[in-house]
């Protein structure tokens, strides 16, 4: 695997680096991430910046030691699966075998205090959608759109529908924002070429001297995209890295339909290498621009992340085989579900396998969800347009983030909206505390429970069982539970 990363690792560094001067000197392109952090870096250098990066820097020690002894504490009662703080019925048994609980996870009320009130409600109504309505309705149709026999993890019964439906969704919303992006950006080039004839010349050279900088031969489609990728994030900030490696999956995958196995490892590789070389790009960028605002030198920056980017292919498969051997990674109900890894192997089934594979039904509910995900966006855009009275496009679900609950369920999505109530409730008590410290605090929550997992592995590593098993059942099943302990003595 490290071999592998140092070979598609650097693609993305070395395509781009020569179009730096085009893009921040002369297109002037925002990187609004970028630019936003180059300001909070300036802000430190004054006074009053100084004073409350010391305040940060307390809240966010003093929150991650608290989530540390958290996690700590929960761990005692984390004897086996199923069981602990992280599966407390909070709602009910019922709810709780819909995964509608909440699951004192601080790493999740962090993220939620970090991301946008309205994708938390996007996911919150996706759960409701697809958890709360949806699986339950086709759970009845056992034996009838699906073998009533099969595994409830098997992609040919419910777990199917779950995928397949939360892919339509992403694959709708990705496609939108490529057309769109791709029209934008075309209209945005076109136009200034038009106005700056020594602009289009140029570009042209620079392009050229790209191509004379060695980018292996066998990635020739992977450096065009890391040029648009990163052109149009400096434009709205948005990084399709994901969205072009689900198109990867799905060309590479279906042009070797005749191999099952053959052809779900090819397109798996594929989107690793597009979706390596397209985010590198765009982060270079984004560093770029930063860089260019705190008046920081880019010969260092970019050796900052050529040795960064070295030290990521070595240390990253060191750091998952100590979670893999660690913990059920991929397990959806585990505490490291890599909800994605099962989204891409299944767009890469599709591409295989083909849709006579699916479910009953599957392919036209996951095909309306993809249309709604594409008619959400441009309802999105038309109301940004043409409706600025009362800004109702702010209060219109995010599709991609209704996508994400279909496969997972709903309890860390709770844990993220009683991370957004915090910060508004936080926010009317004290907005400039709140804006000033709630990033801190966040930070904190998830820095602290993350440092835990590496005490928490090793105790696994070493076998190391927990002290108490903390299950909750219904009466009935505790009834029974005790006759038959009663029964043993």
């Amino acid at each position: 695997m490290t071999g592998y990363l140092f070979l598609v690792s650097f693609v993305g560094l070395f395509s781009i680096i020569a179009l730096r001067k085009m893009m921040i000197i002369d297109r002037k392109l925002t990187y609004p991430s970028g630019t936003a952090t180059a300001h909070l870096i300036n802000s430190f250098h004054t006074p009053k910046g100084a004073k409350v990066a010391a305040r940060q820097v307390s809240a966010l020690f003093k929150f991650g030691g608290g989530s540390f002894l958290w996690s700590f504490f929960q761990w005692f009662f984390n004897a086996a699966d199923d069981c602990g703080f992280a599966n407390f019925p909070t709602f009910g048994l019922k709810a709780y075998k819909q995964r509608f609980y909440f699951d004192f996870s601080m790493t999740y009320i962090g993220c939620g205090m970090i991301t946008n009130y309205m994708v938390n409600i996007s996911m919150l109504v996706g759960a409701v959608i697809s958890w709360g309505i949806m699986w339950p309705l086709i759970e009845k149709q056992k034996g009838n759109w699906y073998g009533a026999f099969l595994s409830a993890s098997s992609l040919h019964g419910i777990q199917g529908y779950r995928v397949f439906i939360s892919i339509g969704m992403i694959l709708g919303d990705g496609l939108y924002h490529v057309l769109y992006h791709a029209g934008y950006m075309a209209f945005v080039l076109i136009r200034s070429l038009r106005s700056n004839k020594p602009e289009e010349k140029k570009l042209s050279s620079e392009m050229e001297l790209m191509e004379a900088g060695g980018v292996p031969s066998g990635y020739i489609i992977a450096p065009v995209l890391a040029f648009c990728n990163a052109y149009g994030c400096g434009l709205t900030d948005w990084s399709l890295a994901s969205n072009y490696g689900k198109i990867a999956i799905l060309i590479v995958s279906r042009a070797l339909v005749g191999e099952e196995e053959g052809g779900v490892i090819a397109g798996l590789a594929s989107c690793g290498v597009t979706m390596s070389i397209v985010s590198t790009a765009s982060d270079l960028m984004q560093d770029f621009k930063t860089g260019f605002l705190t008046l920081s030198s880019p010969r260092s920056m970019f050796l900052s992340q050529v040795l960064g980017t070295a030290m990521g292919c070595v240390m990253s498969p060191l750091i998952f085989w100590f979670f893999y051997k660690a913990y059920p990674v991929g397990d959806p109900k585990g505490p490291y579900p890599a909800p994605f890894g099962q989204v891409y192997r299944g767009i890469a089934l599709l591409g295989v396998e083909g849709i006579g594979s699916l479910p009953k039904h599957c392919f036209a509910l996951a095909l309306s969800f993809f249309a709604l995900a594409i008619a959400i966006n441009v309802a999105t855009e038309l109301l940004k347009r043409y409706e600025t009275k009362y800004k109702i496009y702010r209060f219109v679900p995010n599709a991609m983030a209704m996508a994400i609950p279909f496969y997972l369920g709903s309890y860390f999505v709770i844990d993220m909206c009683v991370g957004s109530v915090i910060l508004f409730v936080w926010k009317i008590m004290n907005k400039q505390q709140a804006e000033e410290l709630g990033p801190a605090v966040a930070s904190g929550l998830i820095c602290g429970e993350s440092m835990w997992g590496i005490p928490a592995a090793i105790l696994s590593l070493a076998n190391v069982p927990a002290p108490v098993y903390m299950k909750f059942l219904s009466s009935e099943d505790n009834a029974k539970v005790d006759s038959f302990l009663s029964s043993q003595t």
